[in-house]
C-alpha cells in the first residue's frame, strides 16, 4: 500500500480510501466489520463517512455508518491513532429549521453528535458535504476553526464545491487567520471528467489541495456489467436509472469499456481495477474512495494496489473520454 500526503499537510493517508455510504442501507453491521477488517489488513488507514449515511434507507435516522465505525473501533484491537477518520456535515439530521445546513448552530451540534457515534474525541478530517447558500461562508469557516482550536477536528475539507467557492474559502481563511481547507471531494471518474478537470483540478494543483474523488466506478458502470443491448440489472443503479441508461446507450462509452477490457486481460485485472488505476496514475489525485457491501467485493478492488497503467495506456483512455471535456 502506498501512502500519500493529504494536500500540503503532513498527514499520510492510504492511496485508497474506504467509503461507507452503503452501510446501514445495503450492508449490515456484521458485513461492515468484515469490510473494515479486510481494508485495515490490506493497509487502508483512511475511512470516509458522513453523518447522513444512510438516512435515505427505510427506518434509518442517519448516523448509522458512523455508529458502525465507532462500534468497530471499540470492539476491534485497532487503536484510534492508526485510522484517519473523515466525516461530513451538511445534511438534515434532526427536525426544525436548523436541522441541516452549515450554520454555526448546526455544525457545532452535528460535530458533537458525530464524535459520540464514532466513539472518539477528535475527527481527523471534517468536511462540508455540499455548499449552503443560506449561510455566509465566513460563518461556516469560523465554526470549523473553533472546532480545530478546541482539538475536536484536525483538518477541514469540502465536498461537491465549485472551484470559485473553494478559492473564496481559501481567501477568507487567509484574511482572518482561520483553519484552511486541505482537501476536496469531487465526483470524478473516466466517464465524469469535466466537472473536476475544467477548473477544480488546476486549482487543487496550484493551491496544493488534496483530492479524494468519490464514485470512481460511476455507480458500477466502470465495472463492465452494464452493456448495450443487454437487460439492465435491477436496483437503484440499474434498471430505471436514466443516467446509467445514457451511459450504456453511448457508443463511445462502449468502445471505452472494450479497450479497458483489453488492458485488464493483459494484466489479469478487472475493468474496475483499470478504472481505479487510471485515477491513481494522476499525481493530482490523493486517494479515490472505494466502497463495498462485502469483504469479497472489497477484495477484488484491493487487487489494484501496486497496479499502474503505462503512460501509453493512460493516454489512450484519456483520448477515448476527452470528448466529455467539450460538453
Amino acid at each position: 500500500m502506498e501512502y500519500r500526503r493529504l494536500g500540503r499537510t503532513g498527514l499520510k493517508v492510504s492511496e485508497l480510501c474506504l467509503g461507507t455510504m452503503t452501510f446501514g442501507w445495503t450492508s449490515d453491521e456484521k458485513n461492515a466489520y468484515q469490510v473494515f477488517d479486510t481494508a485495515f489488513k490490506a493497509g487502508i488507514n483512511f475511512i470516509d463517512t458522513a453523518d447522513v449515511y444512510s438516512r435515505w434507507a427505510p427506518n434509518n435516522p442517519g448516523g448509522v455508518a458512523e455508529t458502525y465505525i465507532g462500534n468497530w473501533l471499540n470492539t476491534s484491537r485497532k487503536t484510534r491513532d492508526q485510522i484517519v477518520l473523515a466525516t461530513k456535515v451538511r445534511g438534515r439530521m434532526w427536525d426544525g429549521p436548523n436541522g441541516d445546513g452549515l450554520s454555526r448552530v448546526h455544525i457545532i451540534k452535528a460535530a458533537e453528535d458525530s464524535l459520540r457515534r464514532l466513539h472518539t474525541d477528535y475527527i481527523d478530517l471534517y468536511q462540508c458535504h455540499a455548499p449552503d447558500d443560506t449561510t455566509p461562508l465566513e460563518e461556516t469557516l469560523r465554526a470549523l476553526d473553533d472546532l480545530v482550536r478546541a482539538g475536536k477536528v484536525r483538518y477541514i475539507g469540502l465536498s461537491n464545491y465549485p472551484a470559485w467557492q473553494v478559492e473564496k474559502s481559501l481567501w477568507i481563511s487567509d484574511k482572518y487567520s482561520l483553519a484552511s481547507v486541505v482537501s476536496i471531494q469531487p465526483h470524478y471518474n473516466l466517464v465524469w471528467r469535466a466537472e473536476f478537470e475544467r477548473e477544480l483540478m488546476p486549482l487543487c494543483e496550484a493551491e496544493g489541495i488534496g483530492v479524494i474523488p468519490y464514485s470512481p466506478l460511476q455507480g458500477g458502470f466502470l465495472t463492465g456489467k452494464y452493456r448495450k443491448g443487454q437487460p439492465m440489472p435491477h436496483g437503484a443503479r440499474g434498471e430505471g436509472n436514466e443516467r446509467m441508461t445514457r451511459f450504456v446507450n453511448d457508443d463511445r462509452n462502449m468502445k471505452l469499456l472494450d479497450e479497458m477490457q483489453t488492458i485488464a486481460t493483459m494484466y489479469n485485472k478487472s475493468i474496475a481495477q483499470v478504472a481505479i488505476a487510471w485515477m491513481l496514475s494522476n499525481p493530482t489525485i490523493t486517494s479515490p474512495i472505494i466502497g463495498a457491501n462485502t469483504a469479497s467485493q472489497l477484495g477484488d478492488l484491493l487487487s489494484v494496489i501496486g497496479f499502474r497503467l503505462s503512460v501509453e495506456e493512460k493516454k489512450l483512455l484519456d483520448e477515448l473520454t476527452a470528448w466529455q471535456l467539450t460538453q
